[in-house]
């Protein structure tokens, strides 16, 4: 079986390495001669919209799935003329457009900050009026680990952000002073099989995710889990889903969604039964489904813009690290550790060590 992939970064890599020990392979599209999964598999080199390399991917894998949200939409469509492509690119469609995607969760009576759609000065007064102050003006698209956005905590903020981000549809949104943030991983086959990781909870600085922790029978679960399963029945999902929501009190409110395995589900690798990113091979394949409970209390850290020292990792009790093989340069996500300890307290220590390691230098 070959799975081609869209897109060949770290996501790609531990799709392809999960894959090797069930004799799955793996065929990389992706623009970079460097790209870090080459080395877990056939890179095919050249641009997302190449037809040739398009008409290449289809011809020989198995099925197709994709690592990131930018895929051009027309070498999509192409694809899936041609071959199985999961998830479904609808879902990719409204996921990489913030409006579309809070539209949807809005269809779909998800909770979510108020937003409003901009495109002229003009507009962004009226849609201040409607969210307040603070708010957050964003483009629409091509916005991922804090890029293409701006914070607006009152009228002198305005013109300089309009200023920064015109040229591209944007959206302004209600700002959330949350009480923190969390996100559910979710997987979904073809015959409906639904599984839930457990519910993590995420520290983000600059927009870019710093730690994540699992979270079992957090009490927030269950609603949740009732606005993803939401999400996947509305695309008859399949593969793994991740959403992320701010919590204030007992509210959540929906951000932001990604139709493929996520940076918050790192923690899987070694803290469930099965990892994300094998169930997404699996989902995806048509093969039965894995176990997903926690099997012991876990996180995870990111190493953004520098690796610490292996040795240093390593020294601290449960870690275990994954380097992508990344050029380094500054807010460049570089690798990261993911912790499993007996119990809760040795984890928030092991988080607490690993931190330290990824924030020395201040290159986060």
């Amino acid at each position: 079986m070959i799975v081609g992939i869209i897109g060949g970064g770290q996501l790609a890599q531990m799709l392809a390495m999960a894959g090797q020990p069930l004799g799955i392979r793996c065929l990389f599209l992706d623009p970079a001669p460097d790209a870090c999964a080459r080395t877990t598999g056939e890179l095919l080199c050249g641009d997302y919209g190449d037809d040739r390399l398009l008409d290449e991917l289809a011809r020989r894998a198995t099925v197709v799935t994709y690592e990131f949200e930018n895929v051009p939409e027309a070498g999509l469509r192409r694809l899936a003329s041609r071959v199985s492509v999961h998830p479904h690119p609808q879902a990719l469609a409204l996921a990489r457009d913030r409006w579309h995607e809070k539209r949807l969760f809005a269809d779909l009576h998800i909770p979510t900050p108020p937003f409003v759609a901009v495109d002229t000065r003009a507009d962004l007064e009226r849609a201040l009026a409607i969210t307040g102050w603070p708010a957050v003006l964003k483009t629409r698209t091509m916005g991922y680990d804090g890029k293409g956005q701006r914070v607006l905590r009152g009228p002198a903020d305005v013109d300089g952000a309009f200023a920064a981000l015109f040229g591209a549809p944007l959206i302004l949104e209600g700002f959330v002073a949350f009480d923190r943030e969390i996100s559910v991983v979710a997987v979904r086959s073809a015959t409906g099989d639904v599984r839930f990781y457990p519910l993590t909870e995420n520290v983000h600085r600059n927009g870019v995710l710093v730690q994540s922790q699992a979270r079992p029978g957090d009490p927030m679960t269950a609603r949740a889990e009732d606005y993803v399963g939401r999400l996947l029945a509305h695309f008859a999902y399949v593969g793994v889903l991740a959403v992320e929501f701010f919590q204030k009190g007992d509210t959540l409110l929906a951000n932001e969604m990604a139709p493929r395995v996520h940076n918050s589900g790192h923690w899987t690798m070694e803290g469930a039964e099965t990892s994300q990113f094998e169930n997404h091979l699996r989902a995806v394949l048509g093969l039965p489904l894995g176990a997903t409970h926690a099997l012991a209390p876990s996180g995870m850290v990111n190493f953004v813009g520098r690796l610490p020292e292996a040795s240093a990792v390593l020294a601290v009790p449960g870690a275990h690290l994954h380097v992508y093989g990344k050029v380094a340069r500054p807010g460049r996500k570089l690798g990261h550790a993911t912790v499993r300890a007996p119990r809760e307290p040795d984890v928030q220590d092991a988080l607490a060590r690993l931190r330290v390691l990824a924030e020395a230098g201040g290159t986060i």
